[in-house]
């Protein structure tokens, strides 16, 4: 068969197993090669089944504390002081877990989020 194709037995790919190993020896694969683990999602469709779980985004513009005597007496058109500065980047939260900081937007007539910076967080 190798002569067929014109190529050299010592050119076809060898069909046996490989094994993963953390060295760099020609007996086995390393990690990164690991492409066929039946478990590992290889592309978005892989995660078809986690598209439907719903999930709570809230986007934090700041905060602010204050006394519950001080919230009682708030009325309409209060103005509550939040520890941001105009033009500083929001916190976005999914889950309660910090994912991201943004921007607010408009988009047509109402208030959007834009994400700037990804917070990578170890998970432990």
């Amino acid at each position: 068969m190798a002569e067929e194709s014109g190529l050299e037995l010592n050119e076809i790919e060898d069909e046996r197993p490989r094994v993963a190993t953390t060295d760099n020896t020609d007996d086995g694969a390393s990690f990164a090669e690991m492409a066929d683990i039946p478990d590992m999602p290889r592309n978005a469709n892989d995660l078809e089944a986690v598209y439907d779980i719903p999930v709570q985004v809230s986007a934090v513009l700041g905060k602010a504390t204050m006394q519950v005597s001080q919230l009682l007496k708030l009325g309409r058109g209060a103005v509550v002081e939040l520890d941001r500065k105009v033009g500083e980047a929001i916190d976005i939260y999914v889950n309660n877990r910090l994912v991201a900081r943004g921007e607010v937007v408009v988009v047509d007539d109402r208030l959007g989020v834009t994400m700037t910076e990804i917070i990578k967080t170890d998970r432990t």
